[in-house]
């Protein structure tokens, strides 16, 4: 929340719990840190959360929604959350599992026949020194896990260069515009990055289960999304695209990025995309989020109502790459040291090796315009952090992290 104090924008005072065992001092510590970057302009604004032991110990909004237009920050602000669309894609692909409807060993192809014979571009020098590719057969199908986990082969082509990723991008393979049968039937015309069940790479490979979903289930992903997850945990601002009633509520970032210098260029929500990105598509609220993190942290319950079981939940939360090499996403594996993989999000498998403090089994993802969240159920925490900053992503989430866990007391 954000109080006005004279012509001043204050944080609001961050709620203490008595049976929580947050400094309150240091979480005011995290608030004023953020509220030094937005008025130095790093950042046009933030909010964000920390729930413990089932209370919430900290909830403010800061800054802006809209630096430009002069909106401040709200805790009903709607934000691009990008690759936090995985995890809800992720529970409604296995509660399809749950219900029989499919098995995470079955290959994609039983849905998705377009990409039954993929083959597999391997990359070579020739004589004079130039790159060469290279086809040859897969030599096993895509399952379902493997677009679960990411071990599919398929990749993104905006993560580090290779002849495929070119390929990629020459082939807009996700654009908005292109409908679900037209992005397989594109992804249909591309080779793979790897064989199939060999190497974790961050890819289109949820985007591939948002239309195996709809094939599946005979639904829209909207509306399966809709119809399973978003109504029955009361999540009523997450969707695809934002109604114009609600319009003044999205946030946007700055035009460029203070630091980088980098133009900054979001995708267009105000209207309904041809394409339901399963990746990446998703506008959602802090207190939505709040809703979908705690049911995971319930382990499939919230409220009285399971979407999954908690068998079903503790298993997405277990690494499932064990030995599987990781590629890079640029310079450095996206996960980062001390993570492995699950079914939808990195899964924390050391205590010592990362970047930032955590629990082993703690999961966590985040999105492309800075948005982040991690559920700890060791310490019986969750925390969200949304902001609309691409460049400053990286730098904030382990902001956000290291002065959360400084607090725990």
């Amino acid at each position: 929340m954000i109080e006005k104090d004279g012509d001043t924008m204050q944080p609001s005072r961050p709620a203490r719990a008595g049976s929580s065992c947050f400094s309150e001092r240091r979480l005011e510590a995290l608030t004023r840190r953020l509220q030094s970057d937005i008025a130095a302009r790093f950042i046009p604004g933030a909010a964000l959360l920390v729930r413990h032991r089932g209370h919430v110990v900290l909830d403010a909004a800061l800054g802006f929604q809209d630096q430009a237009a002069g909106t401040p920050m709200a805790s009903d602000t709607i934000f691009r959350i990008y690759s936090m669309t995985k995890p809800i894609v992720s529970v409604a692909a296995m509660m399809l599992v749950e219900q029989g409807r499919m098995l995470l060993s079955d290959p994609i192809a039983n849905w998705l026949p377009e990409l039954a014979r993929l083959k597999v571009g391997v990359e070579g020098i020739d004589a004079r020194g130039r790159r060469t590719l290279r086809l040859e057969d897969a030599q096993q199908p895509i399952t379902v896990q493997d677009l679960l986990r990411h071990t599919s082969g398929f990749t993104y082509g905006v993560f580090g260069d290779s002849l495929v990723k070119q390929a990629y991008r020459n082939a807009r393979i996700g654009s908005p515009r292109a409908t679900s049968d037209e992005f397989i039937r594109n992804l249909s015309q591309l080779p793979l990055m790897y064989q199939p069940g060999s190497v974790w790479e961050y890819s289109h490979s949820t985007d591939v289960l948002g239309v195996l979903l709809e094939r599946v289930s005979g639904m829209p992903l909207d509306a399966l999304l809709a119809e399973r997850i978003l109504r029955p945990l009361g999540m009523r601002d997450t969707g695809f695209w934002v109604e114009p009633d609600r319009h003044h509520r999205i946030a946007e970032a700055f035009a460029t990025d203070p630091v980088t210098g980098a133009a900054v260029k979001l995708n267009q929500p105000r209207r309904r995309p041809n394409f339901l990105s399963g990746g990446a598509g998703l506008m959602s609220t802090m207190q939505d989020y709040l809703r979908f993190a705690a049911m995971l942290a319930g382990e499939g319950e919230l409220d009285g109502v399971r979407l999954l079981s908690r068998k079903t939940l503790r298993y997405m939360a277990s690494d499932h790459l064990v030995a599987l090499p990781r590629a890079k996403c640029g310079q450095s594996y996206l996960p980062g040291p001390g993570c492995g993989f699950g079914l939808g999000f990195a899964v924390r498998t050391h205590e010592g090796g990362a970047f930032m403090p955590g629990s082993i089994g703690d999961f966590s993802w985040s999105g492309l315009a800075g948005t982040y969240f991690w559920v700890d159920p060791q310490e019986d925490l969750l925390a969200i952090f949304m902001m609309q900053a691409p460049e400053q992503r990286n730098a904030y989430r382990q902001l956000f992290r290291n002065m959360v866990y400084a607090a725990l007391e």
